[in-house]
Order: structure tokens, then sequence, then C-alpha cells
């Protein structure tokens, strides 16, 4: 299988008023096509940079990162964002939705900005929220749904652009544990229904138990804990 993500001796430093802080350094990691990938370790080992990196939302250091073979950071900042905005969908703990649209509006706000029409935007909306069991609540604002759905409605929009490669930062951090594990399967099931590659970053084992391949990041290193 061909890898989605690749990465070469992957450095990620930020400056200090005395020297610098390094997250980690020389990190390699490969995801292939199809994967779904945990991340594992404690609050502040760099999980969160790292996704960062991967979505190209941020720049390495050092090091090269590959999606889909291509060397991402030797193109244009109009280039990357083709390629993050083409091939990527972000799912957060904060859900970031806009308060003052309903959940069609906010799901179908990307196809407004590619300059699809609005009664074909919402059509194709409306279809994505009836994938994560939303439509009922298409009209509703934030304030008026739960956590969970606040979250299901976040997963939508990260699928609009039909992307191959979906990244999750603690999807369940502000759930609690029976909401969040709905909202697990739910990945599940479109990982496996849209054919994603798929990497989720968390603290929480029994999250990683969802995913097919587990490792530990640790001490700047990432160590392979289980693969099918």
């Amino acid at each position: 299988m061909n890898n989605i993500i690749k990465t070469e001796n992957l450095t990620k430093e930020y400056p200090l008023p005395k020297g610098v802080f390094c997250v980690f350094e020389g990190l390699n990691l490969e995801v292939k096509k199809g994967d779904f990938v945990a991340i594992m370790g404690v609050s502040g080992v760099g999980k969160t940079t790292l996704l960062n990196l991967l979505g190209v939302l941020d720049k390495p250091t050092k090091g090269r990162i590959f999606l889909d073979g291509e060397d991402v950071f030797t193109k244009s900042e109009k280039e990357i964002a083709a390629i993050r905005n083409r091939k990527i969908g972000f799912v957060f703990q904060f859900y970031h939705l806009l308060p003052e649209f309903t959940s069609l509006e906010n799901v179908s706000f990307p196809f407004l900005i590619r300059g699809i029409k609005m009664k074909e935007a919402q059509r194709k909306g409306l279809n994505i929220l009836r994938e994560v069991f939303l439509e009922e609540k298409a009209y509703m604002r934030p304030a008026q749904l739960s956590g969970g759905e606040q979250q299901r409605v976040a997963i939508a929009r990260a699928l609009v652009n039909e992307p191959e490669l979906l990244l999750a930062d603690e999807p369940t951090g502000n759930l609690d544990w029976k909401t969040g594990e709905m909202i697990l399967q739910l990945i599940q099931e479109l990982h496996q229904k849209r054919e994603l590659t798929s990497v989720l970053v968390t603290h929480n084992e029994k999250v990683a138990q969802f995913c097919h391949k587990v490792y530990l990041m640790e001490r700047g290193e990432l160590k392979l804990l289980s693969s099918p």
C-alpha cells in the first residue's frame, strides 16, 4: 500500500528568550492508505504539534513531510493551502463552529466559499448531516445542541471537501465517555465508508483502542505499541 504520510527526520523547535525549546527531533512516521492511527502521549508531549505539521498548518524547523508522495514544504504557500483544503479534514477538541450559523450553514459554508450556489450547497450540506445522523438538527444553532451534537456537526464540516486524510485532535476531550464513545464509533464508520486514512491524537488509552495502529509519543520519540 502507498504511504499517505511520510515524515523524514522531523524536528520542531520554538525560540525562547535564551536558546530554543525542542519539542521533538528526527521524528520519522509512515501512515499508509487506509490506516487508522492513534498517537498517544501525556499532555504537552507534542502530539498536537505533530498533528499540526501533518496537516500543514505549521512548518517544521527541519525535516520533510510527504503527503501522497509530494514534498509539501517545497511548494508555495498557495499550493500548500490548496493541498490542505483538498486532501485534509480536521476535527478538534473544541468544535470551532460559527455560533451565529445553524448546523446546516456551518456545514454548507465551505461549499459557498468554493462558489457553489446556495441551493446546491445546502443540499450537499444536508446529505452530510444525514451521514452523521443530524439531519433533524439542521436548522439549530450550536448553543441549542449538546456537545456530542456539536462535534458531529464539526465532523460533517471536516468531510465537506471529501478529504482522503482525517486528522483528529482529542476529538472526545470535551465529552463524557458515553458520548465520546458514540463519536469514536461514528468516526470509525465514516473511516470505513469513505475509505479515509485517519490519524487521531489522544492521552486516553480507551480512545486509542478504537484505532488499528497505536503509537506512543514519549520524550520526543514515537514508539509503535500495536499494529494489526
